[in-house]
């Protein structure tokens, strides 16, 4: 249960402007990390902008984002950015089922590119000890441009972020809605 309580958007007319800025971001929802944050509205603003340029602004493909992203939720152990981005947007960036699968214990499988390994070791470094190794950083150097490597550091460190400020506050994840079956 959160240790903060989440607005309802309709007991809080006075952010009806935030709420619908947020809302399109997020595809017509008010999702929960919004919902905290909306204590403090400048926060919420400075997040989604933020994290809207970290995620959606850079040179990195979805396939690279979103094997850090879900790496790093593994790694802290947050269910919330796990289940939000499992579910929808790595596989929309062309993940695959098994390849979320393997991430748990990614060095034996051989589901990965070269490139993605590199990314996967730099992501377990920066989240795990904070201090890169040169021979980690190298193998990274080998895939990506030094812009990209500017990115994925920043996305490293935002997400890192996220999961932590997630953890503390013990924000649930959204439910998420059952997919009707056809007969």
């Amino acid at each position: 249960m959160a240790r903060v309580s989440l607005i309802d958007a309709n007991d809080r007319t006075d952010l009806s402007d935030l709420v619908a800025k947020l809302s399109t971001a997020r595809r017509g929802r008010l999702i929960n990390i919004y919902r905290m944050l909306l204590h403090s509205p400048s926060i919420a603003v400075a997040w989604m902008d933020f994290n809207t340029a970290v995620r959606n602004a850079a040179q990195l493909d979805g396939q690279t984002r979103e094997l850090a992203i879900l790496r790093i939720a593994i790694l802290n152990r947050v269910d919330y950015i796990l289940r939000a981005h499992a579910s929808s947007f790595a596989i929309n960036a062309g993940i695959s089922v098994a390849q979320i699968g393997a991430l748990d214990d990614w060095r034996p499988s051989t589901l990965f590119s070269s490139a993605h390994r590199s990314l996967l070791a730099y992501v377990d470094s920066m989240t795990r000890d904070i201090e890169v190794p040169d021979s980690v950083f190298s193998a990274l150097r080998e895939h990506y441009s030094e812009q990209q490597v500017v990115e994925a550091t920043v996305l490293i460190g935002a997400y890192n972020m996220h999961s932590r400020v997630l953890r503390a506050l013990r924000i649930d994840p959204e439910s998420v809605p059952q997919a009707s079956s056809s007969s």
